[in-house]
């Protein structure tokens, strides 16, 4: 499960690259009934120099903070979920990130007093971040509908994957067999905490499944809803894509693979029991 103590090694953050963020806080609003909150609280005027007149903000769910939305910034850059971890020293994972061979994108950076951010690529191309909490530990609301649940790495190679992550956040991996029998799922717990802590998991996919990022492994976050055609349902209604589903996963709950309408992906899942 994941919570909001922002505990080394879990999830503590996310944020949406987007080229057009008013229209992206509308599509997620539509979908998880977030609500956004812009930068300042104001709204920057269309003729702002932005790619669409807004640089960012939150969205929150009930009055709590679930994740970040902003701008694309990179040139080339597609539309995607960046999902952060929890860490105690952000300098000594670059340094660990590096002996692993991957590569950083985005040094460790202080914001303030608020917290230290830094973003890499592992080896094989999966795009991830690390925050260094400060004042700001994280997200506020996780694990109800509407907020992150899971996070999932697709990967071409499993084994290189495990050991990349495990030596850079001090993962500890366990599998199980897919449903259906196809293949292994690697569940993924930080370090030290009980399995019940487990945060995530990831796959070996195939050239097709990572069509979406030009064939590079990619992250993708696991957002709970209370009704999972419904919110399949949304993302269509709004422009946006179902790649998957909705499938019943046994002893997991009914999900679906989707895309925004920037190609951006993520899953809904309605969790098994609710």
């Amino acid at each position: 499960m994941i919570t909001t103590e922002a505990t080394p090694g879990t999830p503590c953050w996310l944020d949406l690259g987007t080229p057009d963020v008013r229209a992206a806080a509308a599509f997620y609003g539509s979908v998880l009934g977030w609500e956004y909150t812009p930068m300042g609280g104001v709204e920057a005027p269309d003729d702002a120099e932005t790619p669409d007149g807004a640089e960012g903000g939150m969205f929150r769910k009930d009055g709590k903070t679930v994740a970040g939305l902003g701008s694309l910034t990179e040139e080339g850059a597609r539309s995607a979920w960046m999902i952060y971890y929890a860490v105690e020293d952000a300098d000594a994972t670059t340094r660990a990130v590096r002996d692993a061979g991957g590569a950083v994108r985005v040094a460790p950076t202080a914001l303030e007093d608020w917290g230290t951010m830094a973003q890499y690529t592992d080896p094989l191309g999966g795009e991830f971040a690390v925050w260094q909490p400060g004042r700001d530990t994280g997200f506020e609301l996780v694990e109800e509908p509407g907020s992150l649940a899971w996070t999932e790495l697709c990967t071409t190679d499993a084994a290189a994957s495990r050991e990349f992550y495990g030596g850079t956040l001090g993962w500890w991996f366990s599998e199980m067999r897919m449903p259906g029998g196809e293949g292994l799922y690697t569940l993924i717990t930080a370090g030290g905490l009980p399995e019940e802590r487990m945060h995530g998991g990831l796959m070996e996919v195939g050239a097709d499944a990572l069509a979406p990022s030009g064939g590079r492994p990619y992250w993708h976050p696991v957002f709970a809803v209370t009704d999972c055609d419904a919110a399949a349902a949304a993302v269509t209604a709004h422009g946006g894509t179902v790649r998957t589903g909705p499938v019943d996963a046994e002893g997991v709950g009914r999900l679906a693979v989707c895309a925004d309408p920037w190609r951006a992906d993520f899953v809904v899942l309605a969790p098994a029991g609710n």
